[in-house]
């Protein structure tokens, strides 16, 4: 029998409106529930959405109005660890029997109010919520999002089955996954705004490489999805046609075989069972982390310090 049904929310966000986007992920929550899945997944900062705006509308314009008030509206939609959005998230994943992995733009506290981070929100029955921080905004989002630490960079074991999540391109820096690898995952999660460019090629390397089950999570933008009262709407959408972010989640078995996808921009839930028949059986010839490591002559040191 399958060890874990797990899903994908390919979810489009009720952009940088926080409580509407928290009612429609606590409706696909019991959406994902009713279908029994045990694990669920929403995309890069889903809740209030992706940081879209920054390359077309020219982020990097130093002491821009638009771009400041653009900031301000982020920063006033994104959520604080201790707040009631993340609350009602934990509260509904315990309730429904879910493991939650969600991705959220998280504002910092006391010193760190005027700043935001890429969060990755991992809770369920059994395990207190850990928010992992995104270790290095890539390229502009840097103009958004202040960089993470590594406190959040731990296995937990769901049903049996070991889980692991990293923030978009964390997944093609090598030592976070080794620090995972280290931990015995044998279900990697990762979490895109949205691209299947983005997420082909790099989920069927994790699976390969990992020898494990991987699952991608993306979201979904349209210009529809942008609300006229955002600032940069003028400057952002060029065409009511146009697609930002188009989806592209899927679900990779350990020797790279897609069991699940969806590559268009449409909202839905991508699911697929895990069996870790498959990855004892892909081990037998590479275990990253066991028989084909060499810890004696390669050894990872990793700084856990809570920095916030």
């Amino acid at each position: 029998m399958p060890d874990m049904k797990v899903a994908a929310a390919q979810f489009a966000p009720v952009f940088l409106d926080k409580q509407k986007t928290l009612n429609k992920m606590l409706a696909v929550m019991q959406d994902a529930a009713s279908q029994g899945v045990e694990l669920l997944a929403f995309p890069e900062t889903a809740l209030p959405g992706y940081v879209t705006w920054l390359s077309p509308t020219g982020g990097a314009r130093f002491d821009d109005a638009d771009q400041k008030r653009a900031f301000a509206q982020y920063l006033d939609q994104a959520v604080e660890a201790q707040g009631p959005e993340i609350l009602e998230l934990c509260t509904a994943a315990r309730d429904l029997g879910i493991y939650l992995i969600a991705g959220v733009a998280e504002r910092g506290s006391t010193r760190y109010r005027g700043s935001t981070f890429a969060s990755l929100l991992r809770v369920g029955p059994g395990h207190a919520p850990i928010l992992h921080r995104k270790l290095v905004p890539t390229y502009e989002e840097r103009l958004a999002w202040a960089p993470g630490d590594a406190v959040g960079l731990v296995v937990h074991e769901v049903s049996g089955v070991r889980v692991s999540a990293l923030n978009c391109w964390e997944n093609w820096m090598p030592l976070p996954r080794v620090a995972l690898y280290e931990q015995g995952t044998e279900l990697h999660v990762s979490i895109w705004p949205g691209s299947t460019e983005l997420t082909s090629d790099n989920s069927r390397f994790l699976a390969r490489e990992g020898r494990m089950f991987v699952l991608a999570a993306s979201g979904v933008l349209r210009a529809s999805d942008v609300p006229t009262s955002f600032v940069l709407r003028d400057q952002l959408v060029q065409s009511e046609d146009q697609v930002f972010h188009a989806g592209g989640s899927r679900i990779v078995a350990p020797t790279g075989e897609v069991l699940a996808s969806c590559d268009e921009p449409e909202e839905r839930l991508v699911i697929a069972d895990v069996d870790l028949q498959l990855v004892r059986e892909e081990r037998q010839n590479f275990d990253p982390a066991g028989h084909y490591s060499r810890p004696e002559l390669l050894r990872l040191e990793i700084d856990r310090t809570d920095r916030r």
